[in-house]
């Protein structure tokens, strides 16, 4: 196998066998194996078979299409590098050593095995070859992808959805943007971020409103709309500054005219440890209306404001022909 050709492999397969509940210790796992496949079946292996086989190093050559000399040079090879003598020759021909009878059974059995391997994989591949790959997490849920599909799945009858989950970590959150067109096709979430549109390029659904969520036996969890002044005292968990435009917009309404609410700065992308430490505490959260059920401890209230943020579809800079066709045929549902 090439790198990529692993790289496509393991990207298709990884969802389908996630036993471990780890993406991270399947990746380890596949890749080993497939490591140990691919190079513990030493080419030299194959002439020191075919060697055993036919009797002679004559006949392997004209099986293999070499020269005597190359085949022996290979098993010489071979024997060198394990250390041990395989192969006794004689006037009458070659015989196998005890070792090499031992090692001639392993290897009849590992060059099956990694053919078989090479086969499944390539199954595999092609099975990948018609599959939109699609990442899904708690924060950024897969589902409004899923309802353009039904709009446009016509347009590709032999392809199917493949679900990746991952996780909304606020370190690692960039890596998985930096994913898409690797780990993924599309991914789709909220994105008013710099940072991720340097990664991806975002096709636009609509919009959320932005909202605030408090625990549920907070004093302000009882009412169905917040007025801006219902926030005067509180402390108001948001992303800082910096990264994206609207939220930048919205601290310096907060600051310059409603200097009563105390802004608290949040990792600069939200995870659940942020939902939980609301849950938590007393501080209220900047939030949108489409994470209402993220955190079962949390009530989200909508309040008095124009705020909202866009949403939408996440997907590589360079992309292969089929995803630009979706991405095309999603511009024309709009």
């Amino acid at each position: 196998f090439n790198c990529a050709f692993v790289q496509r492999f393991l990207r298709y397969s990884i969802p389908q066998i996630l036993l471990t509940g780890n993406p991270r210790c399947v990746i380890i796992v596949l890749t080993k194996s497939l490591y140990e496949v691919v190079h513990m079946y030493n080419p030299q292996l194959t002439a020191f078979v075919c060697a055993a086989d036919c009797g002679s190093f004559t006949k392997a050559a004209e099986k293999l299409y070499l020269s005597p000399t190359a085949v022996m040079k290979q098993v010489n090879a071979l024997e060198a590098h394990l250390q041990m003598q395989l192969i006794s020759r004689t006037n009458q021909g070659i015989r196998l050593t005890p070792a090499g009878e031992s090692v001639y059974a392993d290897a009849k059995y590992l060059i099956d095995y990694s053919a078989r391997a090479i086969r499944r994989a390539q199954q595999r591949m092609s099975d990948y070859e018609k599959t939109f790959c699609v990442g899904t997490s708690i924060l950024n849920p897969c589902k409004p992808f899923v309802d353009l599909w039904g709009k446009v799945s016509d347009h590709f009858p032999e392809y199917r959805l493949n679900i990746v989950p991952f996780e909304d970590e606020h370190t690692t959150i960039l890596q998985e943007i930096s994913a898409l067109g690797e780990k993924f096709d599309f991914l789709v979430g909220v994105c008013d971020s710099a940072k991720w549109l340097l990664h991806c390029h975002f096709l636009q659904l609509g919009t959320y409103r932005k909202c605030v969520a408090v625990r549920a036996g907070h004093p302000l969890a009882k009412k169905e709309k917040l007025q801006i002044s219902d926030l005067y005292g509180q402390n108001l968990m948001m992303v800082p500054r910096g990264d994206s435009a609207i939220n930048d917009q919205i601290h310096h309404d907060l600051e310059v005219c409603h200097p009563q609410i105390h802004i608290v700065d949040t990792p600069q992308y939200y995870d659940m440890g942020v939902f939980n430490h609301c849950a938590q505490t007393d501080d209220v959260l900047l939030t949108i209306e489409c994470w209402r059920d993220v955190h079962p401890l949390l009530v989200t209230i909508p309040v008095e404001w124009e705020y909202t943020i866009p949403y939408g579809i996440l997907y590589a800079v360079h992309l292969p022909e089929d995803v630009a066709e979706l991405i095309a045929l999603v511009k024309e549902q709009l």
